[in-house]
């Protein structure tokens, strides 16, 4: 265990707010006007996790907070949130009790983490996913139907029949209009989520985040941290490389549709890969040192991976 003074984890906590609030802040502001925003929306609209459990901070497991038993119930209620016990020191994430209600999907979470960071990364899609989605739609069809479409429909459909769709993420796949599914070379499903996800994917690496909150409260705050802003940056890419023109909102395309619209993209995956992996693995080790203790624990509970 290690042993945080008030003073340290009063500024980690103070520290993390900040950093969270410059991302949480615009979303609520854009929230509260009736205002959205296909972009920077998306993480707060598709993932559960929502801007208030963000903002909290909390240490991860294997930490104890000292003088946290002084703060009353309510601070672990409000601030940190529940799963903490009282240790000799202070306060500490009661592992034990997570693992009896969550022990089999944080056996499942490692088990895919592990199975993605091993696999070599894959970088030949060229995020034509997102053309899938609104392949032979009209405008008023699409998702986002307040933003044109770069491309007249047929243009859209002839880029996803010329280039073909790769695409290896279950929860990207299901997305896909009914006419789009069967051109894509693969037929993932939840079932064989662990066999087919690689760490080149814009949307496993988008995912971490996903699975770094699921895995609180063994995981620290700056660790969901971090995947939220890898994710944030990915976004980023997946709506420029798509068939959207989000010029107005100050995003130019990468035009994927073309040779150096692909490249582009393509050095962009790389370096989220290499973003992704020391988070992947970061997320691996912490199921990894409760996984021991999860098998003990025997309860199955739902591992479905909605979002």
């Amino acid at each position: 265990m290690r042993v945080l003074s008030e003073s340290e984890w009063r500024e980690r906590s103070a520290a993390h707010t900040a950093r969270v609030d410059a991302w949480v802040g615009p979303h609520l502001a854009r929230r509260r006007a009736g205002v959205r925003h296909p972009v920077e929306d998306f993480l707060f609209t598709y993932y559960s996790y929502r801007p208030a459990q963000l903002r909290r901070w909390h240490p991860g497991a294997g930490v104890v907070l000292a003088g946290a038993t002084d703060l009353g119930p309510e601070y672990r209620a409000v601030d940190l949130g529940p799963g903490y016990r009282d240790v000799a020191d202070g306060l500490t994430v009661d592992v034990e009790a997570f693992l009896a209600r969550r022990g089999e999907s944080v056996r499942w979470i490692g088990d895919l983490l592990a199975a993605t960071l091993t696999r070599p990364a894959h970088f030949g899609c060229f995020g034509v996913h997102e053309w899938a989605m609104v392949y032979r739609q009209t405008q008023a069809e699409v998702r986002h139907n307040a933003w044109p479409l770069r491309l007249p429909p047929e243009g859209v459909a002839r880029v996803v029949e010329e280039r073909g769709i790769r695409c290896s993420h279950f929860d990207a796949y299901r997305f896909f209009t009914a006419p789009a599914r069967p051109l894509n070379l693969l037929r993932p499903t939840r079932e064989t989520q662990a066999e087919n996800e690689q760490p080149g994917c814009l949307h496993a690496n988008m995912d971490l985040y996903k699975w770094a909150y699921k895995l609180q409260p063994l995981t620290s705050a700056e660790l969901i941290a971090d995947c939220f802003a890898l994710a944030r940056d990915i976004r980023t890419l997946d709506m420029r490389a798509s068939p959207y023109d989000l010029t107005d909102l100050g995003y130019p395309p990468v035009e994927i549709e073309t040779a150096e619209g692909r490249a582009e993209y393509v050095a962009a995956q790389r370096s989220f890969a290499e973003r992704a992996a020391p988070l992947r693995a970061a997320l691996v080790d912490v199921a990894a040192r409760a996984g021991d203790r999860a098998a003990r624990a025997g309860n199955r509970d739902d591992v479905s991976a909605g979002c």
